[in-house]
């Protein structure tokens, strides 16, 4: 597959001929609309980075790092080993995605030492699911987040959501997307599946490929990243207790600046929350971002370790950074030339409100194998799908929620969040996308069904 940013230059030019050929804008119309839009989702990008930045800073901590000694500790079998990183995978993406990836990891790794007989390949692939299922019906669910969070979309995507003052401002909050009692039933739903089809699919004890027969030294302790920064954070404070240090640095190791922030940050929370009239709508990207930094602040204690947690997690988001403007470009093109007319009323002429949610699933499934990036490719989709939403009367959070099912499917098909992860397994995208591809075909009628049967419960617009 190439490269992700591969498929947002060739997007860019597909959408660009399509505005030409579909709509009546001119050339130079059509380039005026992707230079204004390019560079309208910075705000958004800021918080996405931050998204997976405070994920990295929560997993890589001294305390989740106990947490999963102790977890790793409790399986006996391969099945049961293999259904517990499932599990956790699955609870842990539904907090945060990006700190999913890395405690999933450590944690399969470190079960990998404990259960010798546990087929190295199926921990691997349960430690990436969540990716593949709930996470984007979870707290760090991009296309919630970009609904109920002001300034995370183009104005003129707000316009076709709010439709001429239906929806207030075009933001749509958590309590009719993820706080559904629809879309919580679906992520349990999810959770049992795909745990129930891990555990029949691990190899039972002497019929699975270990860490050993890999050729894969797991070592004893935790993983090299981890152990180099708790390395030089340990070096770090005996030179303090050796030497003077000037205040500055003293104060880098000192964990006094973390509880005057944290208490800040803290009453600050409690404020906003007490002061809102509904705390669920209160939810959006800038105070769970700054909720997870506090968290953050706290787990590491000094500011010294914070600062490098976050520098170990800085390379995760160059992605985010390049590939951002792009999309939103491609978005300025749909919106200013309205082509995201042209395409809803292609949805419009297919669907109807029963099966519009199913077919937006599936249609972000299949886009997300070329755009591997819930929050980029819902500000592509959100303008017509949304548009389209309005004509057939379908319930507005119900077809975000679709979204991020159907999307979330894509990641167990498309290897490009696995490989990260896979660095630290010291195995190839083939070693796992066996089992990834099974939780596919088993959950892709799931969800489909889900989608089409709980969407019939809800009413028109929220």
């Amino acid at each position: 597959m190439p490269d992700a940013f591969i498929f947002a230059l060739v997007a860019t030019l597909l959408v660009f001929a399509a505005a030409l050929v579909a709509t009546p804008s001119t050339t130079v119309q059509i380039v005026d609309a992707w230079g204004r839009g390019f560079w309208d989702l910075i705000p958004f990008t800021l918080q996405m980075s931050l998204v997976i930045i405070t994920g990295h800073v929560l997993a890589t901590s001294r305390p989740m790092g106990a947490l999963i000694r102790a977890i790793a500790g409790w399986p006996r079998t391969p099945q049961a080993a293999v259904a517990l990183v499932t599990v956790f995978a699955l609870a842990s993406s539904w907090i945060n995605w990006g700190f999913s990836l890395v405690f999933s990891a450590v944690l399969a790794r470190e079960v990998a030492r404990r259960v010798n007989a546990v087929d190295y390949r199926a921990l691997a692939a349960a430690s990436v699911l969540g990716l593949g299922s709930i996470w984007a019906q979870g707290l760090s669910g991009s296309a919630a987040l970009q609904m109920a969070t002001p300034g995370a979309l183009q104005p003129q995507i707000r316009d076709i959501v709010a439709h001429g003052g239906m929806i207030p401002g075009g933001i749509v909050p958590f309590r009719h997307t993820i706080f559904l009692w629809q879309s919580i039933a679906s992520v349990l739903v999810e959770v049992g599946v795909v745990t129930l089809v891990m555990w029949l699919a691990t190899p039972p004890a002497g019929a699975g490929r270990t860490a050993g027969n890999l050729g894969i030294d797991l070592g004893q302790g935790a993983e090299p990243g981890i152990s180099n920064q708790r390395a030089t954070i340990s070096s770090q404070q005996s030179a303090i207790r050796n030497q003077a240090i000037p205040p500055g640095a003293w104060l880098e190791h000192s964990p006094i600046l973390t509880w005057v922030i944290v208490a800040l940050g803290a009453t600050y929370l409690v404020r906003y929350f007490t002061q809102a009239a509904d705390p669920l709508n209160a939810l959006n990207l800038n105070i769970l971002n700054l909720a997870f930094l506090l968290v953050g602040f706290l787990l590491h204690w000094t500011p010294s370790r914070l600062m490098r947690a976050v520098q170990d997690a800085t390379p995760a988001v160059w992605g985010v950074i390049l590939q951002f403007p792009f999309y939103a470009g491609i978005a300025g093109i749909i919106t200013s030339t309205h082509l995201s007319r042209q395409i809803a009323g292609a949805f419009v002429s297919v669907s109807t409100p029963a099966t519009f949610p199913p077919l937006v699933a599936l249609y972000s499934a299949v886009l997300g194998v070329f755009v591997p990036s819930g929050g980029s490719k819902w500000v592509i989709e959100a303008p017509y799908v949304m548009d389209a939403a309005h004509t057939l009367k379908t319930h507005l959070g119900w077809v975000v929620s679709a979204y991020d099912l159907g999307e979330a499917l894509a990641n167990l098909i498309q290897p490009f969040w696995m490989l990260p992860i896979l660095g630290l397994f010291r195995l190839g995208a083939r070693d796992v996308m066996g089992y990834t591809m099974v939780v596919f075909f088993a959950l892709t009628p799931v969800v489909l069904i889900l989608v089409t049967l709980l969407g019939m419960t809800l009413p028109y617009p929220l």
